[in-house]
């Protein structure tokens, strides 16, 4: 028997219609995206290509409805970045970190991702060039490395972030923050506390938008979860 529209989106986010989801979204709040979709004419399941466009759809609903974003390229964000490194001097001056304390988590506390890094979708970059993980707003946010801040300001759909340019040449943003406790110029070691987490910018709830740079432009993401396990921290 072929499913109908609602069990399809259910099933698309991860629903059983016979049991409640663990943790996330409650059946009523997918319902009512069900419902919305079928109103606005939006469900349309035809063959792969269709599918995967609902299964990104469906996978965007879930996580923003946790603490997510849609940040993908902003120019007001990348201009001030470009202009605040430009402005900075390099941080490979910074005197060297006991190994242990070279990299570690940016969070201290329980965190969920509700949104994991290289889901496919409508970005610029066509995935989500970060991790998301959902805190309560106003947890501690920390450096996740040693290296000079390039960027602490309002930027964009990123809301209030902060950028640290590292030693080994990686940036790291740090976005959607309620606080920044640090300025532009200020060198910071793993664990310095760098501001609070929060909503700001493009953002449907509380959480730290966590992106690895190769280099300082957009789309030379990496894996933060890769690029942290290789160095010790395991998100």
């Amino acid at each position: 028997m072929r499913a109908g529209p609602v069990a399809t989106v259910l099933a698309l986010m991860g629903y059983d219609i016979d049991s409640p989801r663990e943790a996330g979204t409650t059946r009523r709040d997918v319902l009512s995206v069900a419902a919305g979709l079928m109103a606005g004419g939006a469900l349309t399941v035809a063959g792969p290509a269709g599918q995967a466009a609902a299964e990104s759809d469906a996978a965007r609903a879930a996580s923003d409805s946790d603490g997510g974003c849609g940040v993908g390229y902003d120019a007001e964000f990348e201009e001030a970045l470009a202009e605040g490194d430009d402005a900075t001097p390099d941080s490979r001056v910074l005197a060297p970190e006991k190994p242990r304390r070279r990299f570690t988590l940016p969070l201290r506390r329980r965190y969920r991702v509700s949104s994991r890094y290289g889901v496919r979708g409508d970005w610029a970059a066509g995935h989500h060039t970060g991790i998301d993980l959902a805190v309560p707003k106003g947890t501690a946010v920390h450096a996740v490395g040693a290296g000079t801040v390039v960027l602490a300001r309002w930027s964009g759909a990123y809301g209030k972030a902060v950028t640290v340019r590292m030693r080994d040449g990686h940036y790291a943003v740090y976005a959607h923050l309620s606080r920044i406790s640090v300025r532009r110029g200020a060198r910071v070691g793993a664990g310095d506390r760098i501001g609070r987490s929060g909503a700001t910018g493009r953002a449907t709830g509380p959480h730290l938008h966590l992106e690895i740079r190769a280099r300082r432009g957009y789309g030379s993401d990496v894996n933060p979860v890769r690029y942290l396990a290789k160095r010790g921290a395991r998100l």
